[in-house]
């Protein structure tokens, strides 16, 4: 890690959708007493959220990537050692001309030639890491594969041991079907490439345990048997996480070459400029990126 002169880590925060609560939840994590005086902060984009810019989607759009791609100018300067982003909106980043974008996840591992990456999300008792990410249901199983699993397992071990210092992490692998396919009557993935997958992940990766039922396997996360979940889908991981840390959850993209993370919720259109939002995801979202910064 590369420090600034203060001895503090050096924070990009990127305010995302001039038009959504990025800019207000950024100003007020701020301005909080757990997060002022923890890092050197640059912030990239608005100060206020922009309610009228609403009208012009693909504006706001193209201020989000400007943003972005100055925050990736600085840090590819060694100027800067972690990114916090705040929410952006998909379909506003595409009306601006982006027209495969996906999300910050596959953009920035574009953007950084990164091959392996997955979004990991943390809250205080409960690491769930995705295998696919913004994919309709009814292709999910066809875009499962045992290489992806394992990659998925690989990159949460490497984080659990290196970034967050567990010794020997736990990592529980989710089914894809009721009961975990139970054998096969419902389904035959968790034989076919999930078993295979964890199998092939335990040999560098040590204690992989599954594929387990995937009503049961949060809950057990949640008591302290795991580390982590792998989980198979969006919804799979996101419904128990959000569940849980709705307010102060955090979005990290592992596998990139900076620490990166993010509030766990979206843009909220339908409150920015009112003054209410919540900043407490985005002063966790901050508070972590400087502590994995000071431990990479």
């Amino acid at each position: 890690m590369h420090t600034s002169r203060s001895g503090k880590p050096r924070v990009i925060i990127t305010t995302g959708d001039p038009s959504g609560i990025g800019p207000e939840v950024t100003q007020k994590a701020l301005a909080s007493p757990k997060v002022k005086r923890l890092a050197d902060f640059l912030v990239i984009g608005d100060t206020k959220t922009s309610v009228g810019s609403r009208k012009s989607p693909d504006i706001c759009g193209k201020l989000s990537m400007q943003y972005l791609d100055r925050a990736l100018r600085i840090i590819a300067k060694g100027e800067a050692d972690c990114l916090v982003t705040a929410p952006i909106n998909k379909a506003n980043v595409r009306a601006a001309g982006f027209k495969n974008f996906e999300g910050h996840t596959e953009y920035l591992a574009e953007e950084t030639l990164t091959k392996e990456y997955a979004m990991m999300f943390v809250g205080k008792r409960l690491k769930i890491t995705l295998v696919t990410r913004h994919v309709a249901l009814k292709d999910v199983s066809a875009r499962l594969t045992a290489d992806k699993i394992s990659t998925a397992i690989g990159l949460t071990h490497r984080y659990l041991s290196d970034h967050f210092h567990l010794k020997d992490p736990k990592i529980a692998v989710a089914g894809l079907n009721p009961h975990a396919g139970e054998g096969g009557i419902f389904g035959k993935e968790e034989v076919e490439v999930i078993s295979p997958a964890i199998k092939v992940a335990s040999r560098s990766c040590g204690k992989v345990f599954g594929p387990f039922p995937p009503d049961v396997v949060f809950g057990d996360a949640l008591a302290g048997k795991f580390d982590a979940v792998i989980a198979m889908y969006h919804d799979q991981g996101l419904i128990p996480f959000k569940l849980l840390y709705f307010k102060d959850g955090i979005n990290m993209t592992i596998g990139l070459p900076f620490v990166r993370t993010s509030p766990d919720h979206g843009t909220a259109f339908d409150i920015a400029g009112k003054g209410i939002a919540d900043p407490s995801s985005m002063i966790e979202a901050i508070r972590l990126a400087v502590r994995l910064a000071h431990h990479s």
